[in-house]
């Protein structure tokens, strides 16, 4: 059985974490599979979004406890095994967002601990109705530290605590009103509404959108003076490109664009 399955269909690639019975655990195996698809399309010139999901009943339940217990019985009580798997763990989450395509999660079940911090991590999601959300390694004596990361830089800070310190369980529509996922729609049309999503992304000019998702975030981090002269920058390199020279043609003449990328 393979961990993560790939399938490309129409400059998508949609990847299938596929370990239904850990709940697709972000297990040694799950990051590193992660981390090579990542790796893989970063370069990938085919590909203009990417979709995450997962099998079985869940999307991701977080790091696989059972390894972690494995990984105590080190003569260090565990510590270097530790530093090494969160900082594969921020690699991984890390290149969700300096792939040069949007990537959209597309959630069901739960997603819990690392599993909510992957959700955080992609550039938009689309839950089904019914799918829970939490950061409750707290119950378990475990605060989600790194899981905080993503998830404060998602929604307000004061809602962000209450789900790290209380534990619980949010559903799609309150993590939709707190601006933790795009869409929420029936279970049933879930897959469909993450396609179409990424098809509309991928329709996109693929330079432009790898352009915009980079200053986006790097803006982000910037005072708004900054941010602004950076992002001028940005624009004049765009409209420099020969592609958008014949987008901006193709809307005054009102034609499709015979675009080259």
């Amino acid at each position: 059985m393979t961990i993560l399955e790939r399938r490309d269909t129409d400059n998508v690639a949609h990847l299938t974490m596929n370990a239904p019975e850990r709940l697709n655990a972000l297990s040694d195996e799950m990051l590193a599979a992660l981390q090579s698809q990542f790796d893989s399309l970063r370069d990938d010139r085919s590909v203009r979004a990417v979709v995450i999901s997962g099998t079985g009943k869940a999307f991701c339940a977080g790091h696989d406890l059972r390894q972690m217990t494995a990984g105590r019985q080190a003569e260090d009580g565990g510590k270097a095994y530790f530093k090494d798997l969160f900082d594969r763990c921020a690699r991984m989450m890390t290149s969700v967002q300096t792939l040069p395509q949007p990537v959209i999660a597309q959630v069901h079940g739960i997603a819990t601990a690392a599993g909510c911090q992957l959700v955080a991590s992609c550039d938009m999601a689309v839950a089904a109705t019914g799918t829970r959300f939490g950061v409750n390694g707290v119950n378990i004596g475990l605060f989600c530290s790194t899981p905080m990361v993503a998830l404060s830089r998602n929604i307000p800070r004061k809602q962000a605590f209450e789900m790290l310190t209380t534990g619980q369980f949010i559903d799609a529509d309150r993590a939709q009103a707190l601006g933790l996922v795009n869409r929420v729609v029936p279970a049933e049309d879930l897959a469909a509404e993450a396609t179409a999503l990424a098809a509309q992304v991928a329709a996109k000019l693929g330079v432009a959108v790898k352009i915009g998702k980079e200053a986006f975030y790097a803006q982000l981090q910037m005072p708004l003076d900054d941010a602004y002269a950076y992002t001028g920058a940005v624009m004049v390199e765009n409209m420099l490109h020969r592609d958008t020279e014949e987008g901006i043609a193709a809307f005054l003449e009102k034609r499709d664009p015979d675009w080259t990328q």
